[in-house]
């Protein structure tokens, strides 16, 4: 007979009565290395050293709002008649679509109010976004959800993977191993992450950068929401929404491309405005020389 372990606490530790959840940890943890890759990259592409932090206090709440807004609007049949959950968000109940609706908007709002260009820092932060997810899908684990369907422990072994994430997969109510979706989503993230930090390089048209992690993104979305269990439908058991949300998503990246290469002009690339700090940090160096 197979030895199946205990799955993990998700709890990590408690404050009184106060639980706190590896699933908040990791999240929290997935904000933070997001915001010190995206600043770094922020300040040398020219923006104000404090235009993160004051777009993600902003953000963050919003995105939140909009996630928990986009999960209960799935779930309406039950929250309708319940009204009292919706703001019970510590319930559970948020999906990663609505926190990038909600992201999104809210960037595009401010960099028009503060007259940055959206594309431009939607590109710095483009990478960021990712690693937030990488590490996000972990709290999923932990919190033993975002699974797959039934397969054998066989199986799993076979992915060579930790024996720790093996018996993590295994769900008691169930009484059987599942596919570990929050891995493929999470690895297929990493892949897309090394992609976008070698696009930097490349030096494409502005916004591309953005575009690529939409399309990149959406393409493994649509492919592992396929497998899970526990997906929200904009009509049951026929339109998975992050599946529609994710064909529109390559759809709507691919013609951004297209049309803003045919069309936009003069033509801004990623790179550009690294030469020109460069050189203003070259003149400002010289000035100073000449005044001592």
């Amino acid at each position: 007979m197979e030895q199946v372990l205990l799955a993990i606490n998700p709890v990590a530790f408690s404050l009184g009565n106060l639980e706190v959840r590896w699933y908040g940890i990791l999240i929290a943890l997935g904000i933070v290395l997001a915001y010190f890759v995206g600043q770094r990259e922020a300040v040398k592409r020219g923006l104000p050293e404090d235009f993160l932090a004051d777009l993600l206090i902003w953000a963050i709440p919003i995105s939140i709002i909009s996630a928990r807004i986009y999960y209960v609007s799935m779930k309406w049949e039950y929250y309708g008649a319940n009204p009292e959950k919706i703001i019970q968000i510590w319930n559970g109940g948020i999906a990663i679509h609505g926190a990038l609706i909600g992201a999104v908007i809210t960037a595009f709002i401010y960099c028009k109010k503060k007259g940055f260009s959206f594309l431009k820092v939607a590109d710095i932060l483009a990478p960021s976004l990712l690693i937030g997810q990488i590490i996000g899908r972990w709290g999923n684990f932990m919190n033993q959800e975002a699974y797959g369907g039934p397969v054998s422990r066989e199986f799993l072994e076979n992915l060579m993977i930790p024996n720790w994430i093996i018996e993590q997969m295994y769900v008691q109510d169930l009484g059987t191993y599942v596919h570990p979706t929050f891995l493929y989503e999470s690895l297929w993230n990493v892949v897309g992450l090394i992609i976008l930090l070698i696009l930097r390089k490349v030096n494409l048209h502005r916004g591309e950068i953005f575009f690529s992690y939409m399309i990149w993104y959406s393409i493994g979305r649509f492919y592992i929401e396929g497998m899970r269990t526990d997906s929200l439908y904009l009509i049951e058991e026929l339109l998975r929404s992050a599946q529609v949300v994710s064909i529109l998503a390559i759809v709507l990246g691919i013609i951004l491309i297209v049309y803003r290469r045919m069309k936009v002009r003069p033509v801004v690339r990623y790179l550009d405005e690294e030469k020109v700090a460069g050189n203003n940090a070259k003149n400002n160096a010289n000035n100073k020389v000449k005044k001592k």
